[in-house]
């Protein structure tokens, strides 16, 4: 008899959960320990500064030998990629927060060296994911240094972007090449951690085109996501010629029916930000509904699983990346509902990460956070270390202690 690699991914769950969190050098060692009371402030601070201190160390060791775009790691070991693919821009994004956070030089200097790496991504029209490339970096750039190269190069990204946008079904397709009939109709969740890109691009050209084009695709995301218990899935297709709506689908999540728990945490910050940039109120809402279901999910250890509605789960590998990423957004969520719960969601989080997930128990740890999942369905990077949960544990950490060097980086001011 057969057996495939779904049944065999859903039964190796339950026996990984049985043996531990991971049997990595980096994580076999980690504990899940007591998540601090928020409101003990001087112990959530004492924490997360840790963890940045602990981030920026790493960063220092490690970082002048870099002379790609890390991916993920291998025997805890960064891999590279020489274009940056779509994480690119979370290096020198991380870099930009350690130089805000420690003040050291060199900082500034390797940030704005990988940033120039990615100078030949802004005409790239073959994916979606120019704003996860340009607004850490090229963006981040411009708003520290002022140099007019680093905006310049965000506009042209933002133009490259809206190629993609099919008027049909009012959205921006995520996969393949324009001229390519596959995956023409589809859409993914990550894709509105893209739209601040086009806002930015809108407001420093005073050419709404950018902005209009990212709210009529949240609006299409936010009418076919959106599910009545406030999950969502990781993709959903669109008939490509007449943009009429085909259905939910998955591609790093258990199934169409289940929930991703990084693409609801992209969900979570996405419109957050969509909200903040265009003011619509329906997107706030939105967004409060994610990471209600999300919250919802979290266990104890306030580590989320990789899927909220995988069959194991809760007891089923982690990402901590869905959590620092969920957590960047919850800090929006309260400074713009007035509702504390999400900024203490969002320090048990990264406080809950901090001390669980970082490799301090490894000396060969290349990364900061372990315990992330990058595609469960393809067993590609299961128990790893990925740049974005770097890069966003240090922004999380930032705009708790020291907001206004978080908003020198990325903007968190509203219309």
């Amino acid at each position: 008899m057969s057996v495939s690699r779904r049944t065999l991914l859903t039964t190796a769950a339950g026996a990984a959960v049985a043996v531990g969190a991971s049997t990595s050098p980096a994580t076999a060692a980690v504990t899940v320990a007591a998540t601090p009371d928020p409101s003990d402030l001087a112990s959530a601070t004492r924490t997360l500064r840790q963890a940045a201190d602990y981030a920026v160390a790493k960063l220092r060791a490690v970082a002048p030998g870099v002379t790609a775009f890390p991916v993920g790691t291998k025997f805890e070991k960064w891999t590279y990629s020489q274009n940056g693919d779509w994480v690119g821009g979370f290096w020198p994004g991380q870099l930009w927060l350690a130089w805000l956070h420690s003040g050291e030089e060199q900082f500034r200097t390797l940030a704005l060296a990988s940033a120039e790496k990615l100078a030949p991504r802004q005409n790239d029209t073959g994916t979606h994911d120019l704003g996860f490339l340009f607004y850490p970096s090229w963006v981040t750039a411009w708003r520290l240094t002022g140099d007019e190269k680093w905006k310049a190069g965000a506009i042209q990204a933002a133009s490259s972007l809206i190629k993609r946008y099919n008027p049909a079904g009012r959205f921006i397709r995520a996969w393949g090449a324009l001229d390519d009939p596959k995956n023409a109709g589809r859409v993914i969740m990550d894709t509105m951690m893209n739209l601040d890109l086009l806002a930015f691009a809108s407001a420093q050209t005073q050419d709404p085109k950018y902005l209009d084009i990212a709210t009529a695709h949240a609006k299409t995301a936010q009418r076919n996501f959106l599910r009545p218990d406030g999950s969502s899935p990781h993709v959903f297709d669109f008939d490509p010629a007449t943009g009429a709506p085909i259905g939910p689908n998955t591609v790093q999540g258990y199934s169409p029916t289940s929930c991703w728990s990084r693409g609801q945490a992209w969900g979570v910050y996405g419109f957050t930000t969509i909200h903040r940039r265009t003011g619509d109120a329906e997107f706030l809402t939105t967004a409060r509904r994610l990471a209600d279901f999300a919250l919802s999910r979290l266990t104890a250890d306030h580590v989320p699983v990789w899927d909220y509605l995988a069959p194991q789960a809760p007891n089923d590998v982690k990402d901590a990346s869905a959590g620092v990423i969920m957590a960047c957004g919850l800090l929006d969520l309260a400074e713009l509902t007035h509702r504390p719960h999400y900024r203490d969601s969002a320090l048990r989080i990264l406080t809950a990460v901090s001390r669980t997930c970082l490799t301090t128990r490894s000396t060969r740890a290349e990364a900061s956070v372990a315990r992330c999942t990058r595609n469960r369905p393809n067993e590609d990077g299961v128990e790893v270390s990925l740049p974005y949960a770097d890069h966003y544990l240090l922004e999380g950490i930032l705009r708790v202690l020291d907001r206004p060097k978080a908003d020198r980086a990325i903007d968190l001011s509203s219309v």
